[in-house]
C-alpha cells in the first residue's frame, strides 16, 4: 500500500484541520472550567426529583447569578458554576432555589477558585505541555542517534504531538459550545496521556523504519518510510482500535465523573493514530526530498519578488 503516495492531500487535510481547530479556540474558544477561571461549583442532588436544567438555572439567577451554568449530570444531580461568591452567599443561593424549585438539596459538594490559583493552573498546564515536547525531543535526538539526521525524527515527532493537540482543542472547544463539556485540571492529564500515547505510537514506526534504514542504506528513502508504515500499521491500528473500544465503553457505561477524561483520551488515540502513519512520516519523505523547504519557504520567495524594483 502506498502511503506515502498520499502524501501530499493528507498534507491538505491536516493543515485544513489544524487551521479550523485554531480558529475554533477563538470562535467560540473553550469553555473554560473553575480550575482555569476564579469561580465556584456547587453540586446539588434533589430527592424524589428531577427538576429541568432550564428550572434550576432560572432558580440560580433568581439568586442574582445570570451568568450561571447548569448542567444536568443525571439522578436529580446538577453541577453549577458560578462567578466567585463572598462568605454566607451560599446559603442564600441554596435557599433561592429551594423556594422556586419547591425541594431543598443536597449540597454534595462546593469549590471555590480564586483568580490567583487558577492563573497558576493556567501557567503550570502550559509548562508542563511545554517540557513534555522538550523531552520527547531530547529522547528522540538521543534514540535516533545512528541514523542521519536524527533531528528530523525529532521534529517530524513534535509537529505530530502538536498536530493532535490542536485537533484536540478544537474538538473540545466545539464540545464545549454544544454539550458544554468543560476543559480543566482533568482535561490536561488527559492532554499529557495523549502527548504519551502519540510519541509512543510514532516512535514504533519510526523506530522500523531505523531498523530497515541501517539494513539497506541505499533504498530510496521514500521506499523506506512506505515500507517501514506497511510493516507496522497493523500493529498500530490493532493497538488504537483496542484502546479505544476501551475508552468507549468507559465513556459509555462507567458515568459522568471521568467522562471529560475519558473524550480527551478517545480524541486522542484516533487522531494520534492518524498522525503517526501519515503526518510525521510524510514530513521526514518530504524533509527528505526536499519539498517541505520548497513549501515553507515559498511564501518567503513570493515575498521577495513582490519587493523587487520593476
Amino acid at each position: 500500500m502506498d502511503i506515502i503516495g498520499k502524501g501530499r492531500v493528507v498534507g491538505y487535510i491536516s493543515a485544513v484541520l489544524v487551521i479550523v481547530s485554531i480558529v475554533l479556540l477563538f470562535v467560540p474558544g473553550l469553555n473554560l472550567g473553575i480550575d482555569f477561571e476564579s469561580g465556584t461549583t456547587f453540586t446539588y442532588a434533589f430527592e424524589g426529583i428531577e427538576p429541568e436544567t432550564d428550572d434550576v438555572r432560572e432558580a440560580v439567577a433568581a439568586a442574582d447569578h445570570d451568568e450561571a451554568i447548569v448542567q444536568g449530570l443525571g439522578n436529580g444531580e446538577y453541577l453549577i458554576r458560578i462567578s466567585e461568591i463572598q462568605e454566607g452567599e451560599a446559603e442564600e443561593i441554596l435557599a433561592v432555589v429551594t423556594e422556586r424549585i419547591g425541594v431543598a438539596p443536597t449540597v454534595l459538594d462546593t469549590t471555590t477558585v480564586g483568580r490567583s490559583v487558577a492563573d497558576d493552573t493556567v501557567r503550570n498546564a502550559i509548562s508542563a505541555v511545554v517540557i513534555a515536547a522538550i523531552f520527547v525531543m531530547i529522547y528522540i535526538v538521543w534514540a535516533f542517534r545512528s541514523v542521519p539526521n536524527s533531528y528530523r525524527y525529532a521534529i517530524a515527532a513534535i509537529v505530530a504531538l502538536g498536530h493532535d493537540v490542536a485537533l484536540t482543542l478544537g474538538v473540545f472547544a466545539v464540545l464545549g459550545e454544544v454539550l458544554g463539556v468543560e476543559v480543566n485540571a482533568i482535561f490536561i492529564v488527559g492532554i499529557l496521556t495523549v502527548i504519551g500515547y502519540s510519541v509512543n505510537d510514532t516512535i514504533v514506526i519510526f523506530d522500523r523504519l531505523r531498523e530497515n534504514t541501517l539494513i539497506a542504506p541505499n533504498r530510496p528513502f521514500r521506499n523506506t518510510v512506505n515500507l517501514s508504515i506497511n510493516e507496522t500499521i497493523t500493529r498500530s491500528l490493532a493497538t488504537s482500535i483496542t484502546t479505544a473500544t476501551v475508552i468507549l465503553a468507559m465513556l459509555l457505561f462507567g458515568g459522568s465523573t471521568l467522562r471529560d477524561f475519558l473524550i480527551v483520551l478517545l480524541t486522542g488515540v484516533v487522531v494520534g493514530s492518524y498522525s503517526s502513519i501519515f503526518v510525521a512520516s510524510n514530513m521526514l519523505v518530504a524533509w527528505d526530498s526536499g519539498t517541505l523547504g520548497r513549501l515553507v519557504g515559498a511564501p518567503f520567495r513570493r515575498f521577495r519578488r513582490q519587493a523587487e524594483p520593476v
